[in-house]
């Protein structure tokens, strides 16, 4: 029986590394412990007992209802984490995410309420949609980026005004709105959306858990795999660690950086998918604002790997749905749960700085032992010669 090659089991070790998954794990559960205790100083200033209101949260959040919220949410949450993640793994920040969604959604919905194919063919067309629309708004950053220099960040967050006025623009009588008739009132929404454009949902004891789930689960599949198993994916992580090494080594990074703003765009288009789909059935006042700054701050909580967006998403949808009833049992301030959101993202870039300063320390200790361990042998085995 041959033995195992060195080489493959100091790989395997490597791989599965129990000090560096700490070091991965300590920076996020560090930044959330921190934002819970400067949430709670601030309670208590505020005459409020801090562990009643976390207790609040917590029984609601875990109730049989609270669940089903918790993780519609967290769907919502996880797209637009991985939307603004794909960007951030380029070294791309796109903060535009806000205004993709929109305009992804606002099509989406106008294309439903105007076709009716069967279910099997008419989700696909409003998914496909929303993703084109999406991309192609983003591919307006990477464009003016590549080829006249723009910062994305400056262009995304312009694109996200723009937008805004945009859907202002199309949402009215006559063109994506209904029609009124030559009257005086402005509509705000489309028509709703065909039955066939419905997705399933999922009946359970806290009632009807988005089927979209699925759709999320399959983004995070796709993301992991396309960074880890496809040259694409290699070329991506390369070029964002180092444009001039990937540059040097064949990797054309202008069609890099339209591509990865394209994809990150067609992802952050399916973000205002799940509640058109599954819950208002139209575009209007009852789509959720802010979603791509919420993506922004899940993905960077969860390092921008579709695990650790997973449960980022989940904590961010747990505090959402849980702080809802904190005016209603004893009266606290539901605004606490956005200054823990904000403290959190705040306090996770101190945390992993100093996680990064520590575990490079600990590098530092671990090659210098062995450096000392081989000049200890050389001298040793000088010495017995």
């Amino acid at each position: 029986m041959t033995s195992p090659n060195p080489a493959a089991k100091r790989s395997l070790r490597e791989r599965f590394d129990g000090e560096r998954i700490l070091l991965g794990l300590a920076a996020p559960v560090l930044a959330v412990l921190l934002s819970a205790v400067i949430c709670g100083v601030l309670l208590a200033i505020s005459g409020k007992n801090p562990f009643d209101a976390f207790q609040v949260m917590w029984d609601y959040g875990t109730a049989s209802d609270g669940q089903v919220l918790t993780l519609n949410r967290t769907t919502t949450y996880y797209i637009a984490g991985c939307a603004a993640a794909f960007g951030f793994r380029m070294n791309l920040f796109n903060i535009g995410v806000d205004g993709q969604y929109k305009l992804g959604a606002l099509f989406a919905a106008y294309v439903g309420s105007q076709v009716d194919l069967p279910a099997v063919l008419q989700i696909p067309l409003l998914l496909v949609t929303a993703m084109l629309i999406g991309g192609m708004w983003a591919s307006i950053a990477g464009l003016l980026k590549v080829y006249r220099g723009v910062s994305e960040v400056i262009s995304t967050i312009m694109l996200n005004a723009i937008a805004t006025a945009v859907v202002g623009l199309l949402l009215v009588p006559g063109i994506f709105a209904p029609g009124n008739g030559g009257g005086s009132s402005n509509a705000i929404q489309t028509a709703p959306i065909s039955q066939s454009s419905h997705f399933f949902a999922i009946p359970t004891a806290g009632g009807d858990l988005y089927g979209f789930l699925f759709i999320a689960i399959v983004i995070g599949v796709a993301f992991q795999f396309t960074l880890s198993r496809t040259k694409f994916g290699f070329d991506l992580r390369a070029t964002g660690r180092s444009e001039t090494a990937a540059k040097a080594s064949g990797v054309n990074v202008k069609r890099m950086v339209i591509t990865s703003m394209v994809v990150s765009g067609a992802i952050a288009g399916l973000i205002g998918l799940p509640e058109l789909m599954q819950h208002s059935y139209y575009f209007g006042q009852s789509i959720q604002p802010g979603l791509g700054f919420i993506g922004i701050s899940v993905a960077l909580l969860g390092r921008n790997t579709p695990i650790g967006i997973a449960f980022s998403a989940l904590l961010f949808a747990f505090l959402d749905v849980a702080g809802t009833r904190l005016p209603l049992r004893g009266d606290f301030p539901q605004e606490i749960v956005a200054v823990m959101q904000g403290t959190i993202v705040i306090c996770v870039v101190v945390a992993y700085e100093l996680v990064r300063r520590y575990g490079l320390k600990r590098q530092q200790q671990k090659v210098g032992a062995e450096l000392a361990a081989q000049a200890a042998a050389a001298a040793k085995k000088e010495v017995s010669a």
